[in-house]
């Protein structure tokens, strides 16, 4: 197997799906196979199974023979629709680390990372989805523009960089990574690496549909999830975790309580970890990337 990606709590996450030897499981995010292999392991020939979805082409070069592996490559937002066209229903555990590979940062024609600045503006993790960061730099409007940067890069001055943007296109369009980071320069604040990071975050998140794609894996989770079934999602911005943690708590991405007309809550979900679980100093420093992790434990309830 190549080096992709290093796999982020891997035995916290894993240990918190509770395998059933003979269960179904999901990981919607397969990467370099790290959760699915061991995961796998867990699962017994001839009776366990484990469907791992990818939308990112690349990510089959870490595929490995076994009776017990499925591979989807589609984006975990239709998670339900292609489980149904493998015949399956209900599953036992569903999985999602939400993180970007190295992979897909290092490999330049991406656009993923402001390191290569001959680097188009690409980002898509799906190559065949049309959005792409320069049509995003180059077609939104100034407020789209300021709303991107703010809630998806929570950078400071959200407003400036938009209007930078906007004055920039006009004289020629923002086309490769250099070219945005001439545009950004002025309006970097505090550690240039850590603000390049953000913003290049905020396009990834909006090119690639991601908070919206994640609310649906959670909405469908619960529909695809059998009683006492668990889902572990691991998360690495704040948005993502606040979605995560609300439908877990509440049912609902807003946080707010919902019943039904007799007063009982409609959460469909109780949280196994009441405390977000994160990376251990040794991994971090053998893994630097792992730092903003959290992962959060959740079990269907039963009806």
């Amino acid at each position: 197997m190549s080096v992709y990606h290093e796999t982020v709590l891997l035995t916290e996450a894993v240990d918190g799906l509770d395998i059933k030897p003979d269960g179904i499981y999901v990981d919607v995010t397969f990467g370099s196979g790290g959760h699915t292999m061991k995961i796998i392991e867990q699962l017994e020939k001839g009776k366990g199974k484990l469907y791992a979805f990818d939308q990112d082409q690349d990510a089959k070069v870490n595929l490995f023979e076994d009776e017990r592996l499925v591979f989807i490559p589609q984006n975990f937002r239709y998670l339900k629709q292609y489980l149904r066209l493998e015949g399956v229903r209900k599953v036992d555990g569903i999985l999602a680390d939400l993180g970007v590979s190295w992979h897909q940062f290092n490999t330049i024609e991406r656009g993923f990372s402001f390191r290569f600045g001959e680097s188009e503006l690409d980002m898509r993790m799906d190559s065949n989805v049309e959005i792409t960061a320069q049509f995003v730099l180059n077609t939104y409007k100034k407020q789209e523009l300021f709303d991107i940067f703010k809630l998806y890069g929570e950078l400071p001055n959200a407003l400036q960089l938009a209007e930078a943007v906007v004055t920039a296109r006009q004289l020629s369009k923002i086309k490769t990574v250099s070219q945005l980071l001439t545009v950004a320069g002025p309006c970097v604040r505090g550690k240039r690496n850590k603000f390049l990071a953000q913003l290049f975050q905020a396009l990834r998140i909006e090119v690639n549909g991601e908070m919206d794609a994640l609310k649906e894996l959670l909405e469908q989770s619960s529909e695809v999830l059998k009683e006492e079934g668990r889902l572990v999602v691991i998360a690495y911005h704040s948005l993502e975790d606040r979605l995560v943690k609300n439908y877990i708590k509440k049912g609902n991405f807003e946080g707010k309580d919902d019943k039904d007309i007799f007063g009982n809550s409609k959460q469909p979900f109780k949280a196994i970890n009441r405390k977000v679980i994160v990376p251990s100093p040794k991994e971090i420093s053998k893994n630097p990337k792992s730092r903003s992790a959290k992962m959060r434990i959740a079990e269907r309830v039963i009806s």
